[in-house]
């Protein structure tokens, strides 16, 4: 009987507190994956003391055979899942089991509704690991010893899920954790031998480590003989054959992987022999985590050294752009006893990183033949993927293949466009590809810039997600065609144009100098030029920025960081046949100040431009519409 001293209660961290409520109080329709996490927990636990003992074989205790055991008591409605592999310390068990350390779940909890059955789905596709027991069981017990610590440093847990746990010193002799769930009245069912061996197979086939469960056979004369029954196929599903893995296999290896409930967009498994030997198993996610976006987040593949373990979340094998990557990567060119330090020194890493970065960006494309596979992938990782470009340039023109945009050839928000879709549209005679950046999908589409790009039916990308202007600072060219800003430098659509309409086009500057000059003493300091326009056909004027420099999204965005930037100031283009422009050739005096300043505040309000004095633009917008 196993004694407990220095006991003492604790309290759950606020987050714990929530989760434990909502798994307790929900109505869940897929209880059973508790199974699945406490399963590969258990692995993990497994996989860490294999690592260890590479620099300390004492660890094993004299007990190399590391496995997994399931039990269950129908009389005592119990059901127990340990395992011999690392354990954990009395501050593990506290950090551990009273705390969510699990970047991003702090946002997860933000996301919940209040509502039971969907809070409850995504507590299901969040993977909640340890707290997962707390779905089918009233009560939680947990003893636990670290590999390296003596018997009398083993630990107690115990907890009903209500806001506190209780945790206690015990002699413990088995290295290791044993977790004892106390089932809820109406999850009996999951203390059957019949009903635990199918979730095994279901979701743990492929766990490297054997899952046992014990077995009792009777001879002739009636006596019993107890023993073990190894229930998984306990081998490392990435080192069998393709050819012998189902899509299902695939599918509960990635949930593994992931701790996802959900099933990957696609996966891609490979094993390359001679100067390089590794196997890979990359997978695509269906849905975004939680710490997507935050830079500190957990990312990156599980690292084996011929088939031995040895460190999660290893971020040195793809780039930051690819983090949303989710599998395994088992090589023989990397030492046993590798360290993250190492890992960032050794020249064979960034041969692996350059061929498992390839192989991910051969997956995407592959994906990219199913249209509406490939729009859930993009829907959910394209702003991420955006970041490419700029991050790899040996792989630029692949990344820009798989980039997808919103264009005026459907005016929809949606971005299902491809460069290679926009290329195969162009027009005769056009040599460029144009678009437009803009703080919204409707500030761009609205955009004065566009207007004569649709009056000549000519093509233009429409630009609104916050990396878009940085995007394109790194993405010069696609297919020989080089990119062209439509708000930035001259206008020029080449042979799109004839030489009669670029006559023309001469020959009305020349007939408006007198007034581009007056309207350009009127604003003095507020502009860099003033000129007159073709690319207006409905808006009298706009405001354009020299070629090279940061657009008016880039600017915005750095001085919301607070980055000093130097002034630019606009050149403004006038529309000669507009009715306001006429009117301006006939105003004198502080009118034609007047008018000239309110085109200029109105074609920055149209490129979504803030104005320095709002006030000073309404009043003498007012003085004109009263004059």
């Amino acid at each position: 009987m196993t004694t407990a001293t220095h006991e003492e209660t604790l309290g759950f961290q606020t987050e714990v507190k929530q989760l434990l409520h909502l798994m307790i109080h929900s109505l869940y329709s897929n209880r059973e994956i508790f199974l699945r996490e406490l399963i590969s927990n258990a692995a993990d636990a497994c996989d860490k003391l294999r690592y260890q003992a590479l620099d300390n074989d004492a660890l094993y205790e004299g007990d190399s055979e590391l496995r997994i055991e399931i039990e269950h008591d129908p009389k005592a409605n119990t059901v127990t899942i340990r395992d011999n592999g690392i354990g954990m310390s009395r501050d593990e068990v506290i950090s551990n089991l009273g705390t969510i350390a699990r970047s991003g779940t702090a946002e997860f909890l933000k996301q919940l509704s209040g509502e039971q059955q969907k809070d409850a789905r995504l507590i299901g596709q969040f993977g909640v690991g340890f707290y997962s027991g707390f779905i089918v069981a009233d009560e939680v017990t947990v003893r636990t010893r670290r590999a390296d610590l003596p018997h009398d440093a083993g630990v107690e847990w115990r907890s009903k899920g209500e806001g506190e746990f209780t945790i206690a010193d015990i002699e413990r002799a088995a290295r290791g954790t044993e977790i004892v769930l106390h089932l809820k009245k109406d999850a009996k069912e999951f203390a059957d031998d019949y009903r635990l061996k199918g979730l095994v197979r279901k979701y743990s086939d492929h766990i490297e480590v054997p899952v046992r469960m014990p077995t009792v056979d009777k001879d002739d004369d009636g006596n019993e003989t107890h023993g073990w029954e190894t229930v998984n196929e306990a081998t490392a599903l990435w080192a069998r054959p393709k050819s012998e893995i189902s899509d299902e296999e695939y599918k509960a290896f990635y949930k593994h992987v992931a701790h996802d409930f959900s099933d990957p967009l696609a996966w891609s498994h490979n094993k390359v022999e001679g100067k390089l030997e590794y196997t890979s198993l990359l997978y695509v996610p269906g849905r975004a985590p939680f710490d997507l976006y935050e830079r500190d987040g957990a990312r990156g593949l599980k690292l084996y050294v011929q088939r031995v373990f040895i460190m999660d979340d290893a971020e040195q094998f793809l780039p930051l752009y690819l983090r949303f990557i989710k599998g395994v990567i088992d090589t023989k060119d990397l030492s046993l006893n590798v360290s993250r330090e190492l890992l960032q020194q050794d020249p064979q890493v960034e041969k692996l990183k350059s061929a498992l970065t390839k192989r991910a960006l051969d997956m995407l494309k592959k994906l990219a033949k199913d249209q509406e596979a490939y729009q859930t992938f993009w829907n959910t990782f394209g702003a991420v993927l955006k970041e490419g470009p700029g991050e790899d340039h040996a792989n630029r023109d692949k990344i820009a293949g798989l980039l997808r945009f919103s264009t005026t050839h459907t005016d929809s928000s949606t971005q299902d466009q491809s460069l290679a879709d926009y290329v195969s549209r162009m027009k005769e005679g056009q040599e460029k590809i144009y678009y437009i950046v803009a703080d919204g999908f409707n500030a761009a589409k609205h955009s004065p810039h566009l207007e004569i790009f649709r009056k000549k039916g000519i093509e233009v990308l429409l630009l609104s997600d916050r990396i878009d202007e940085w995007l394109m600072s790194h993405l010069t060219e696609f297919d020989g065609k080089t990119f062209v800003d439509v708000a930035k430098g001259e206008l020029d659509l080449g042979d799109i144009e004839n030489e009669e309409e670029k006559k023309a086009q001469e020959e009305t500057a020349k007939a408006k100098e007198s007034l581009v000059k007056r309207v350009k003493e009127a604003l003095g300091d507020h502009v860099q030029d003033v000129k007159v326009t073709h690319r207006l056909t409905d808006s009298p004027a706009c405001v354009v920025l020299p070629e090279h420099e940061m657009g008016f999204q880039m600017r915005r965005i750095m001085e919301a960081a607070g980055q000093p930037l130097p002034e630019v100031k606009p050149i403004l283009e006038l529309n000669p046949d507009h009715a306001l422009v006429s009117r301006l050739e006939t105003a004198e005096g502080e009118g034609f100040t007047d008018l000239s300043r309110v085109l200029l505040d109105q074609a920055i309000i149209a490129e979504g431009g803030h104005l320095e004095d709002p006030a000073d633009y309404v009043k003498r917008l007012n003085a004109l519409l009263t004059a």
